[in-house]
């Protein structure tokens, strides 16, 4: 399986080339520097590509053509939108509180970097494999609320608090569902580790031999996610036509690029997350002993099947977005206490049941 396909020899000559030319402590620095560094272009790339997509993908829900002019077919309409942020003035307002006003957009964007750790892009090609991944991305996703909450409350502005405080209540709601739904797949496994995960689904994806209750949580992990990453409908804590902009009222230029990426840079962890977990992540299509059928899938590079899958569930967040309108703040409150979270508990129990028994595929 996959023998065609992977990044083991290419880190493998990275890694022994840097160990044999400099002292150790050198070459790992140097890893650290060209990890940063792809990390960084990834977040670039990312940044241009979903803010077309999300472009392209409105037009095409409302019948329209969307970006159309810079570049063929708009194609360059992103390039023109960072060109516009860089060369925009920053302002900071009278009356903030500098230090954690400047600091906020920053912590967003080092969560955001922090969570790319674990995710395995590729067969044998992940940043760091470690034995408790699920657990490292559950806790480093929480400290995108303190960066929306320490932007709201340092702006000195009615409109950026409110929006602030109902980030805070949304997330911290969400968590919960979202927790759940990623525990029925660790349930299933007997594993925090991303590798085992993936491992795991070599003879099918989760959603597809762990029944009915992977199918639920699945559903319940994309409704949960949306609104964690602050997503219309669930975009309480921007709500353009309430709240001006939110958190991000008073930011302008580098600073509000920086929230502005770090929104779509959570899109697709949180969607690389869901694809990992329950579609399989870099692992092909297998389908039991259908040897010949399998082998066909395995031809297809890991990469590929990785960012296809990702890139689907981006689309259904998109989706929702421009087809939803938005909740009101006791909807959406409504709609995790009362039915998401009392779902995801019965449901967990059923997936503990089923791995009990042994009764998934």
């Amino acid at each position: 399986m996959q023998h065609m396909w992977n990044f083991a020899q290419l880190t493998d000559l990275i890694h022994g080339w840097l160990y044999e030319t400099f002292p150790p402590a050198w070459a790992l620095a140097f890893e650290m520097i060209i990890v940063g560094i792809a990390v960084i272009g990834l977040f670039a790339g990312l940044g241009l590509v979903l803010v077309l997509m999300e472009r392209k993908v409105s037009a095409f829900m409302q019948i329209r053509l969307g970006p159309n002019r810079v570049g063929p077919k708009g194609l360059m309409q992103s390039l023109a939108d960072t060109l516009k942020l860089l060369v925009k003035e920053g302002m900071t307002p009278d009356g903030v509180d500098r230090f954690l006003f400047n600091l906020a957009p920053f912590i967003a964007m080092i969560a955001a970097m922090l969570l790319m750790a674990p995710i395995a892009f590729a067969k044998d090609f992940q940043i760091w494999d470690l034995n408790i991944g699920v657990l490292y991305v559950t806790a480093i996703s929480s400290l995108n609320v303190i960066a929306i909450l320490m932007a709201g409350w340092s702006s000195n502005n009615k409109y950026s608090l409110l929006g602030a405080m109902r980030s805070g209540a949304q997330i911290v709601s969400y968590e919960l569902s979202a927790g759940l739904s990623i525990l029925t797949v660790v349930v299933l496994t007997g594993s925090l580790q991303i590798s085992d995960i993936v491992t795991a689904q070599s003879n099918g994806w989760w959603i597809f031999k762990g029944h009915i209750p992977v199918l639920i949580a699945f559903v319940i992990y994309m409704i949960a996610v949306t609104a964690e990453t602050n997503r219309a409908p669930f975009d309480m804590a921007e709500a353009e036509s309430e709240l001006t902009g939110g958190f991000h009222t008073e930011y302008s230029g580098m600073k509000f690029a920086l929230f502005f990426l770090a929104e779509y840079i959570n899109v697709f962890i949180v969607c690389a997350i869901g694809a990992t977990l329950f579609l399989g992540g870099w692992m092909p299509l297998h389908i039991g002993e259908w040897t010949a059928f399998n082998g066909i899938m395995d031809w297809i590079p890991s990469s590929v099947w990785f960012f296809g899958k990702t890139f689907f569930l981006i689309f259904l967040m998109m989706w929702f977005r421009w087809t939803f309108p938005r909740l009101r703040i006791d909807q959406l409150l409504n709609l995790e206490w009362r039915y998401l979270l009392p779902i995801g508990m019965v449901n967990i129990l059923l997936v503990t049941v089923i791995a009990i028994l042994k009764w998934h595929f």
